[in-house]
């Protein structure tokens, strides 16, 4: 990103960094369905210019093993999959600092943390969450609902080639 390393980074790979900013920049561009988790929205969002808040504690807290409460925006891919509010499961001590081109933040922790974001206007269907909906999708429906949502647009991607547009029915 540009930024330097601080102090509570580890097991950085570059070569791993390289190849999944390379992915995510080729998934956007052909329009192809992207969900991002995590670590893959900040890859998607270093990948389109953003950087990150490389350690929460020093700003809005640590939301590493942590469960809180997300507000998610109307009108939003992501409100359309699962609704206004939601419990999320996190692991994460960097979180998005300056959010790259085009991304609209459509959710966030009641610390102001963004928790989610669109890319409304670029070629195909794309929804970040920096939480992991895997750790209970099993159990919990609106978790589950995150990867129903992109498995539904890939669906539309593979039979007509087109990205799917709109919110999820």
């Amino acid at each position: 990103t540009g930024q330097s390393a601080h102090p509570s980074l580890y097991d950085v790979d570059l070569e791993q960094d390289d190849f999944d900013l390379a992915v995510a920049r080729h998934a956007l561009a052909a329009g192809v369905p992207l969900l991002a988790i995590c670590r893959g929205l900040q890859v998607v969002n270093v990948a389109r210019g953003g950087d990150l808040v490389q350690d929460m504690a020093a700003t809005t807290g640590n939301h590493r093993h942590l469960v809180h409460h997300v507000r998610v925006d109307a009108g939003t891919l992501l409100a359309g999959a699962i609704g206004r509010e939601v419990e999320v499961s996190c692991f994460h001590h960097q979180s998005l600092g300056r959010l790259g081109e085009a991304m609209v933040p459509v959710a966030a922790a009641d610390d102001g943390t963004t928790e989610a974001v669109e890319l409304p206007d670029t070629p195909g269907w794309f929804l970040g969450v920096q939480w992991h909906p895997e750790d209970t999708a099993a159990t919990d429906p609106t978790q589950a609902a995150v990867f129903a949502a992109h498995v539904k647009a890939a669906k539309q991607y593979r039979r007509t080639g087109q990205p799917a547009a709109g919110p999820p029915a």
